[in-house]
């Protein structure tokens, strides 16, 4: 999904921390657990014990000189049947780079033990650290514009805050959701997104 910049600065503008919501001229609003579920499927039901991630995971993963996200996945990918310990750093690059979107832009320890209790097939209420997330990342975005200071690379899910604005404000926006379409399984990861979706617009027929 191509990040639309200028939506989600304006709508940064209208965030406020007293409430937790979006101050719109129709009134207030806010993406809620039902909007996680509803978006992502993400588990919004187990049991939230997030003092356990707090602790060290049971190994550590070394992130630091190995050459960003190419090099992790080339000194953790392993041949043969998958161990706990690679389907745990699998866990951890996704939790890392494509959910929570940390500052670093590049591999860390940060989620380690909470991918370690998923591989282990504890559920983790994924979906409530999502939208913790989001509050915190709007939160630091609120304090950077009411001390008029640049908005830096702050981290976090923008991607969710995207998706969620896109549903109220598709028609301003020009985006018909009745016409867009997941890119197909043929996608390249390299591949430029419009460029696969005229190649394959559609997923093939289930």
């Amino acid at each position: 999904m191509v990040r639309n910049e200028p939506m989600l600065i304006s709508s940064s503008f209208f965030w406020s921390d007293a409430i937790n919501a979006f101050l719109f001229g129709h009134g207030p609003m806010t993406p809620t657990l039902l909007y996680v579920t509803m978006l992502t499927g993400l588990n919004i039901t187990a049991p939230d014990r997030s003092f356990d991630f707090l602790d060290k995971a049971s190994f550590k993963i070394e992130t630091r000189t190995i050459g960003g996200w190419k090099g992790y996945i080339t000194n953790n990918m392993r041949t043969g049947s998958v161990s706990f310990r690679e389907h745990t750093t699998f866990l951890n690059m996704w939790l890392e780079k494509f959910i929570f979107c940390g500052k670093t832009a590049g591999p860390t320890n940060n989620t380690l033990k909470m991918a370690e209790t998923l591989a282990s097939g504890n559920p983790v209420p994924l979906g409530k650290h999502l939208l913790g997330s989001v509050y915190h990342m709007l939160h630091q975005v609120s304090a950077k514009l009411r001390a008029d200071q640049p908005i830096s690379n702050l981290g976090g899910p923008l991607w969710f805050i995207q998706l969620w604005l896109n549903m109220y404000m598709h028609k301003t926006m020009g985006i018909k959701l009745s016409e867009m379409s997941f890119p197909s399984e043929e996608f390249g990861e390299q591949e430029d997104p419009m460029l696969a979706l005229l190649k394959y617009p559609f997923y093939p027929p289930v």
